[in-house]
């Protein structure tokens, strides 16, 4: 992967977070995701744009109503998508310190207004930082 989309969790190991991100990506419920960590955390956390038609139908099924915003500060889509992702990890083979332990849920998709992706669509890792 690309030297600076390479970063170490505090157990010394190396994450190529792009690699990761293509992986989870593959969800069903995931439209876009960005996964972080940092040198003094163990854990990976990431922030998901869950699939709107596959989150209103998850809530129907689970008897919650309200519109796309409310579901994405729903907790229990939250633990359902954490779940999913979970799932993948485990179908993918990857190892422990590779896996999401957090998820947060943001109904709007990143974009080049909000300065979030660059031109050509990649996202701009500092800016995410910032912005969430």
């Amino acid at each position: 992967d690309r030297k600076k989309n390479i970063f170490k969790l505090s157990q010394g190991e190396y994450i190529a977070v792009e690699n990761l991100e293509n992986v989870y990506g593959q969800c069903s419920c995931v439209d876009v995701i960005w996964i972080y960590g940092n040198s003094f955390e163990s854990s990976l956390v990431a922030v998901v744009v869950p699939n709107q038609d596959e989150a209103e139908s998850w809530a129907r099924q689970n008897g919650l109503d309200g519109d796309f915003n409310e579901l994405c500060s729903e907790p229990k889509l939250r633990s359902h998508i954490l779940e999913e992702l979970t799932a993948v990890a485990k179908a993918k083979n990857l190892r422990g310190f590779e896996h999401i332990k957090a998820v947060h849920l943001d109904p709007q998709v990143f974009d080049v207004e909000r300065n979030l992706l660059t031109p050509t669509f990649k996202k701009k890792r500092p800016q995410l930082l910032k912005y969430y």
